[in-house]
């Protein structure tokens, strides 16, 4: 039990320490932290392994403080390294959650080029941030504009109620009317675009929102290759 109880410590440290933006946690700078984290582990595990051997196993509890040791080392090696890992983690994560931006090129001015993996009906779906707000779409190239089902509308803070549904549109499920709007930011991973064009359908008229032309092209180009669609810009 205290094995796992020190495991959790220290994984609930790592995901701190990796996804810390602000140098501090808890009021401890991030190299502090890390070291106490560790420390709390070890003394942990350590304080259930002497209650669980009544004073024996004397070489067996040097072992494991050695391995505690290493797994500290890495915790700290982890953070200290985490702005080189970061996307490599992203590029795992792309592979196993189709619509999760893969990380896959950096140049001298950032990062320029994302790819997003072919779901299983086919699909390819993109994780959008509209307005700071995550949102799952559908990539349509057919599609003249993004178009929002209006709880995704809602969501990205469009104030549904007060649009005016009059612009035709034409989608899977049959010919449906929606409102325009702006959108002040729409971004895939690190790819975005600011005051990007919109419509939001009626309701009921889409399963899912679209992304459509009026974001990807103003991206640099991008490229269907299997099941791989990558982005640049």
């Amino acid at each position: 039990m205290t094995t796992w109880v020190a495991l959790f410590i220290l994984a609930l440290a790592a995901m701190l320490m990796v996804s810390n933006e602000s140098g501090t946690i808890v009021g401890l700078d991030s190299t502090t932290f890390g070291y106490l984290a560790f420390l709390a582990a070890l003394l942990v595990y350590l304080g259930g392994g002497l209650l669980s051997r009544s004073g024996g196993g004397a070489r067996t509890m040097a072992r494991d403080a050695v391995t505690w040791l290493a797994l500290g080392l890495g915790l700290v090696t982890l953070y200290a390294y985490k702005n080189e890992l970061m996307p490599i983690a992203a590029r795992v994560v792309g592979e196993l959650v189709p619509g999760t931006a893969m990380t896959v090129e950096e140049s001298a001015g950032g990062v320029t080029e994302v790819r997003l993996r072919r779901r299983l009906d086919g699909h390819f779906t993109a994780n959008v941030e509209v307005n700071g707000t995550p949102i799952s779409m559908i990539v349509d190239t057919g599609a003249t504009s993004i178009v929002l089902r209006p709880e995704d509308a809602a969501k990205a803070g469009i104030d549904v109620d007060s649009l005016s549904f009059r612009v035709p549109v034409l989608t899977a499920n049959g010919r449906t009317m929606a409102a325009r709007v702006r959108l002040d930011r729409v971004g895939i991973g690190p790819l975005d675009r600011h005051k990007v064009e919109g419509l939001v359908a009626q309701p009921g008229a889409l399963t899912q929102s679209l992304l459509g032309m009026s974001f990807l092209s103003r991206l640099r180009s991008y490229e269907f290759s299997g099941d791989f669609l990558t982005l640049r810009g």
